[in-house]
């Protein structure tokens, strides 16, 4: 079997003669991976939008509240994708071995055995699970309806995601972004026949979501039926060990997925005891609209990985500079323009999803966009500096700058400044977080060789 993809080989090669090459192949990865997250994660703000404006608010705090439940799977999934992707573009450039062979069917299998979990889950008890993500009498009915099909159908989103990082690394960019996007598309169509005309509430909303990566695994066949894959299924003696290394290498993605989750169920509980149902749904909607904000700096990392993961050693280090460079510059400049755009629109924004026309409502949220969006400048900078640590082969680093903007800073920051300021101090939280551990993460990126 060839070691990579020959059209991998030929862009990073070309990548190594000079800095345009680099920046060349950079904008081809990128720009691939932004517009294909931000389409992956569009349907979530799409469910918003029609949850919100077909169903009502009660179901649109439903929706807030499960959404833990999906960073967690998002999140393993990417864990298990970036991670054996990562592996498998570094060991091919050490053709003597055979680990880049049976990384693909290692990830395979813990694919699998993930998905068992997460569907048997969804079968046996999404009223239990959305109990404890904190549904009440008035949105554990919405709640249980979606979890339950999200779960389910847990299997295709963990699949997606271990087929967009294995194409994306093996010189298909450009394929998984188009698979990324017309699924995304499908699935706002879907929201609205589900929603509207069929009348299926909640559950025609969950099934909508579930079927983005379905449209997106058929459109990367492409790169299988075509025969130019380089990666498949081989036997292999399995390893935990290798479990282990995929799962390192990986575990900042999954992190950066799960602390999404966990700001979400911190804040709700929060914000319950503050606002209520009303408080929760404002930040639903700014949850959501982070979502997407945040899946730009996350195909960011997303299009690096594969370029840095080559470039590793001595020998890359002008190259990984450039990159570095590259995507710092790239973060900031989307954060810049995403903020301006939030603090000119947070009215017109709140507005879209409030179908009862509260007034409360569209107030919380849209002063709380002013406040919590300022953390886009630090929490960009944080996602690419873990994905470029990780696929520098640095996994230590990597995880901790994902685990300190996940859990450790995020919790007692959120407690201590919803006591000092109310609702204003749990908008402030994230940005204070970001902005803490984003020192660290400099530190990290601008060390010596990296």
């Amino acid at each position: 079997m060839t070691v990579t993809s020959n059209k991998t080989n030929n862009d990073l090669n070309t990548s190594s003669a000079a800095n345009p090459s680099v920046f060349s192949l950079f904008l081809k990865y990128v720009s691939a991976n932004v517009l294909g997250m931000i389409g992956y994660s569009c349907y979530i703000l799409a469910d918003t939008f029609f949850i919100a404006r077909g169903i009502g608010s009660d179901a649109l705090a439903a929706l807030n509240l499960v959404l833990p439940a999906y960073s967690l799977m998002n999140g393993t999934g990417l864990m298990i994708g970036m991670g054996a992707a990562s592996r498998y573009t570094i060991s091919s450039t050490k053709p003597e071995g055979t680990l880049h062979r049976t990384i693909f069917t290692h990830a395979l299998y813990l694919m699998v055995f993930a998905a068992v979990i997460f569907s048997s889950s969804g079968i046996l008890f999404p009223d239990k699970i959305a109990a404890v993500l904190g549904a009440d009498a008035d949105t554990i009915g919405y709640a249980t309806d979606y979890i339950r099909i999200l779960l389910m159908f847990s299997p295709l989103f963990l699949g997606n995601n271990l087929l967009l990082s294995f194409v994306r690394n093996d010189g298909a960019p450009r394929l998984s972004m188009t698979g990324m996007i017309v699924g995304s598309l499908t699935n706002i169509v879907l929201d609205y026949v589900f929603i509207y005309p069929l009348g299926m509430g909640m559950t025609g909303a969950a099934l909508a979501t579930a079927t983005a990566p379905v449209i997106s695994m058929l459109i990367m066949s492409v790169h299988f039926i075509k025969k130019r894959n380089h990666f498949r299924p081989v036997r292999t003696r399995l390893s935990l060990i290798r479990w282990g290394d995929i799962c390192t290498l990986g575990i900042s993605s999954l992190v950066t997925e799960l602390s999404s989750g966990v700001v979400i169920i911190v804040f709700n509980y929060l914000i319950l005891g503050l606002n209520g149902n009303t408080g929760v749904a404002a930040y639903g909607i700014l949850a959501n609209i982070a979502l997407v904000l945040v899946s730009i700096y996350t195909g960011i990392g997303q299009g690096v990985q594969p370029i840095v993961s080559r470039y590793t050693g001595k020998d890359g280090e002008e190259q990984r500079r450039n990159l570095r460079r590259y995507a710092l510059a790239t973060s900031l400049s989307f954060a810049l323009l995403s903020y301006l755009l939030i603090a000119v629109f947070a009215v017109p924004l709140a507005d879209l999803f409030n179908r009862e026309h509260d007034p409360i409502l569209t107030d919380i949220a849209s002063n709380g966009m002013r406040i919590y969006f300022v953390s886009l400048f630090f929490s960009g900078i944080n996602i690419v500096a873990a994905a470029f640590l990780s696929s520098a082969d640095c996994p230590k680093q990597a995880f901790a700058v994902s685990i300190l903007r996940g859990f450790v800073l995020i919790i007692p920051v959120a407690w201590i400044l919803s006591v000092l300021f109310g609702l204003t101090g749990i908008w402030m939280a994230v940005p204070v977080t970001e902005a803490i551990v984003c020192a660290l993460a400099v530190i990290f990126l601008f060390r010596k060789n990296m």
